[in-house]
């Protein structure tokens, strides 16, 4: 297996930090759209509620009050919350949403059937909008390292990736499609465990 992270270790019982996931709350302004790099907020007074999930979940398990996120505000507002009762915020990219190119911030209906098409023929190597492709999404998840926290707030196709690439051990040598990639947890919902990744998935870094 590869490690998803290098973790340090629970004071007193030697076993490995679980790494943790968030995925960040709902957004103003968002209903229909399809958000990737559009960068709107959600509403402060739920960002705090995830916040404060995430600092009892910490809480209970021993972890560091260290927090990393994606640096769209949606999931940064919550990190910025935490830093305000005194924990550690990082800001990564590699956390970031799929980059849809020209569909962000576009309703998912007015997306053109020929475009959903052209998507779906090449699931993993098509440039979605002109933006990113999937291989290149699983090889940012892939490349993430945590380097000591033990909370991530973090987005709904980060998440799917990462839970594709778990699988890889059982399912060697097989393509996502559009209809087995997995579906995305609930926005403000959390935690996920992010368990350590089979050697398989660094074929995406190349």
């Amino acid at each position: 297996m590869r490690p998803c992270a290098t973790q340090e270790r629970r004071p007193g019982d030697g076993l490995p930090l679980p790494v943790l996931a968030w995925r960040h709350p709902r957004v103003r302004g968002g209903a229909g759209l399809c958000m990737g790099r559009t960068d709107l907020r959600s509403d402060p007074r739920v960002a705090k509620r995830v916040a404060r999930r995430i600092q009892a979940a910490a809480r209970r398990q021993g972890l560091p009050r260290v927090v990393v996120t994606s640096p769209l505000r949606r999931c940064a507002d919550v990190g910025r919350w935490l830093a305000r009762w005194g924990w550690t915020h990082r800001i990564d990219p590699l956390l970031a949403e799929v980059n849809f190119g020209r569909w962000d911030g576009h309703p998912w209906s007015a997306v053109p059937r020929s475009d959903w098409k052209a998507w779906e023929r090449d699931f993993l190597h098509h440039h979605i909008g002109g933006g990113e492709s999937m291989a290149q999404v699983l090889a940012r998840c892939a490349a993430w390292q945590p380097d000591g926290a033990a909370v991530v707030v973090t987005h709904g196709g980060w998440l799917s990736a990462h839970r594709w690439l778990q699988r890889l051990d059982r399912l060697p040598g097989i393509e996502p499609t559009m209809a087995s990639w997995p579906a995305p947890p609930p926005r403000g919902s959390g935690p996920h465990r992010l368990d350590a990744l089979p050697a398989a998935a660094a074929s995406f870094q190349r």
